[in-house]
């Protein structure tokens, strides 16, 4: 296995998982199917991770192996519809969070609360919503860190060299649109497994 495709350790602050047999399980995983990490990860204790170009389910299984092969304790949000089963039981253990897309009353201030009351909490989301093609965002994880006071951390999937990499760190302002832009524009080089980020 190669050693740089992994860091060697997480940043202190960052919350984290301690070792065990399933990260070099993950590892050996992401090493045979080629896909390594790139990109530095922010010394933070509290952060919102927006991930893109989401255009697969494949995209969950790569982060999801990704995050245990590196010990990165990072919740997630996902739909409520996949938490079912075994396979409900397996994502909630691996810190998802279901989320009802329709009813999304409350959900800010509930996830902001959190974020706010953790020493160190990590909270993913993809901010398209969806793995189809979208021409704007959904603006929940902006509104989620600004309440909340963390910086927004974005990761990209590049499905062409096969990378997850994280990007620079932004604090959101007060101009959600200009905030949300600047972002967008990070992930215009990557392309996920059928497109990219428009």
């Amino acid at each position: 296995m190669s050693a740089d495709r992994f860091p060697a350790a997480l940043p202190p602050s960052m919350p984290q998982f301690p070792q065990h047999a399933g990260r070099r399980l993950a590892r050996w995983v992401l090493t045979l199917a080629g896909w390594r990490l790139t990109g530095t990860i922010p010394d933070l204790p509290r952060a919102v991770m927006i991930g893109a170009p989401h255009s697969s389910w494949w995209d969950g299984v790569w982060g999801l192996l990704m995050k245990v092969a590196i010990g990165a304790d990072v919740s997630f949000m996902a739909k409520r519809e996949l938490f079912v089963g075994p396979l409900g039981w397996v994502l909630r253990k691996l810190g998802g969070i279901p989320i009802e897309r329709s009813a999304t009353h409350g959900l800010v201030e509930q996830m902001a609360a959190r974020l706010r009351e953790q020493p160190k909490l990590w909270v993913g989301i993809a901010p398209e919503g969806t793995r189809k093609r979208v021409a704007k965002w959904k603006s929940g994880f902006w509104h989620i860190a600004r309440a909340a006071g963390v910086p927004i951390v974005p990761i990209h999937f590049h499905y062409p060299e096969r990378t997850i990499g994280f990007g620079p760190p932004l604090m959101p302002g007060e101009d959600m649109d200009a905030d949300i832009a600047a972002l967008r524009a990070y992930y215009a080089p990557f392309r996920g497994k059928h497109r990219g980020v428009d």
